[in-house]
């Protein structure tokens, strides 16, 4: 297992995407926020979401460069779209937002994983 990213572009994608995610959640839109209130998410921790993707988007791209933080950011990003998996299995919130970005952002950052680090 490599500790520095190898292609380095999949894992600034991911970085680039989360931080995106993390910019819309400042004010998130409908599809957002139906998101988080189909899982019962509390609206009071919703700056903790945001806070969370910041800060794996910023160890995402320091990884690229400080070996071994790319991928414990990358395995963070998976652990946290498992959770929100569960999430929505629990609430049975299993819609349109949870094929489209819950699984399809544990995809990204699964396929991220494979081809960057264990490839």
């Amino acid at each position: 297992m490599a500790l520095l990213p190898e292609p380095w572009w999949p894992v600034a994608l991911l970085a680039f995407v989360v931080l995106g995610d993390a910019l819309l959640s400042i004010r998130p839109p409908r599809f957002i926020q139906g998101c988080l209130d189909g899982v019962k998410f509390p609206r009071d921790w919703w700056w903790a979401l945001i806070l969370i993707k910041v800060v794996a988007a910023a160890g995402l791209v320091a990884g690229i460069f400080i070996p071994g933080v790319a991928l414990a950011a990358n395995i963070g990003v998976i652990v946290y779209f498992l959770a929100a998996v569960v999430a929505h299995l629990r609430a049975r919130f299993t819609g349109s937002e949870f094929w489209l970005n819950c699984l399809g952002m544990l995809a990204l950052s699964s396929a991220v994983l494979i081809i960057s680090f264990l490839a």
